[in-house]
């Protein structure tokens, strides 16, 4: 065969190759390229792409982020508001014990016209009010209702504990004081609409947003399964 044919041979086996592997998708390649030993490696453009998860709104500049961690699961904790913000919630009247709490949620007030969303806890007038969580001391309030009233607002600022019907403050409480829970707050009284025979605490859970003052209208939560469990 001369030089001519030899180099015409060539030429025609390169071009047939060459359309195999064009036909194939470029699976001669890859397959070889994929075998370590005995072992089929996936190559990396043929990999899962990672879970972005779910989108997050950025609120300053209205684009969507994506967080590259997975979504916690609902474990019936943390992704629970009620369960989260007040799972260490403490009974805010000191010497009470929980079989001694009633429900008083759902009664009805104003002579049928709206419901307690709250519960009553009695007590002796002057035993100590405490802290049933931590937070920031919003506003201490003197109302014809609720008499000497305390908004405790959470660290996260979207929980709000409502404490009504004082007696006395603690000395020295003051507006935008960061209290511990337990910490002492006032006394049990009667001041207000509440019966002069029937001292009490008043005490609320109102679920709100960080930007909502402590007087905006906030969604309340039952706190007697939350002290009781």
């Amino acid at each position: 065969m001369g030089i001519i044919d030899r180099l015409l041979t060539i030429v025609i086996t390169a071009t047939a190759t060459s359309a195999v592997w064009i036909v194939a998708g470029g699976s001669i390649i890859e397959n070889t390229s994929t075998m370590r030993g005995d072992q089929s490696v996936r190559p990396a453009e043929a990999a899962p792409s990672p879970d972005t998860g779910p989108g997050v709104v950025d609120r300053e500049n209205g684009t969507v982020a994506r967080s590259t961690a997975a979504p916690p699961l609902d474990r019936g904790g943390a992704s629970n508001p009620a369960a989260s913000e007040t799972r260490d919630l403490m009974i805010p009247v000191l010497n009470i014990r929980a079989s001694e709490l009633s429900d008083t949620f759902t009664d009805s007030r104003g002579s049928g016209s709206r419901l307690h969303e709250a519960i009553d806890i009695m007590a002796p007038e002057g035993t100590s009010v405490v802290a049933a969580a931590p937070g920031t001391i919003e506003k201490l309030f003197l109302s014809d209702a609720g008499g000497k009233t305390i908004y405790v607002r959470s660290p996260d600022r979207q929980t709000i504990h409502y404490y009504a019907h004082l007696a006395d403050y603690a000395p020295g409480l003051k507006e935008g004081q960061k209290i511990a829970r337990g910490q002492r707050l006032g006394t049990v009284g009667s001041t207000g609409n509440a019966a002069p025979d029937a001292p009490h605490l008043h005490f609320a859970i109102m679920r709100t947003t960080p930007g909502a003052e402590w007087w905006e209208p906030a969604n309340a939560l039952n706190p007697y399964p939350l002290l009781t469990r």
